[in-house]
């Protein structure tokens, strides 16, 4: 694995910005706006995705990067579920509701990729250079 220098380069965070960017979509183009507890409860979920890997990676240290990583899975899980109440209400369509589904889907397998790389990894984290 190349050395990630910014938590920017991590193909799971470029992913959970992507769904951001599509659950914002959905947000501002559909009824979801007029349904304020269900549409913020989706933009959190899904920014704490992202949020959760870039914490994650600021902690320098794999044990805590991976108990973000696997909150970050769970919000994955959140964000999916509430996916399925919008798509079940009909405000987002078949086409839309697969779309974003996969997306997730494919975070969460980068996600654990990336838990399973540190779990398997000699280096312990940055942070313990120093000691």
């Amino acid at each position: 694995m190349a050395t990630i220098k910014k938590f920017q380069d991590l193909e799971c965070w470029k992913l959970a910005r992507l769904i951001c960017q599509k659950v914002d979509q959905i947000i501002k183009t559909t009824a979801l706006q007029k349904n304020f507890k269900l549409r913020d409860q989706i933009d959190a979920s899904s920014g704490s995705i992202m949020d959760n890997i870039a914490e994650g990676f600021g902690r320098l240290g794999n044990k805590e990067f991976c108990n973000f990583l696997t909150i970050a899975s769970a919000s994955c899980n959140e964000t999916q579920s509430q996916l399925i109440r919008i798509f079940d209400k009909g405000i987002i369509d078949e086409e839309i509701f697969n779309e974003l589904n996969h997306l997730i889907d494919g975070c969460r397998v980068k996600i654990f990729n990336l838990l399973d790389y540190l779990v398997k990894c000699d280096i312990t984290g940055v942070k313990f250079k120093y000691r």
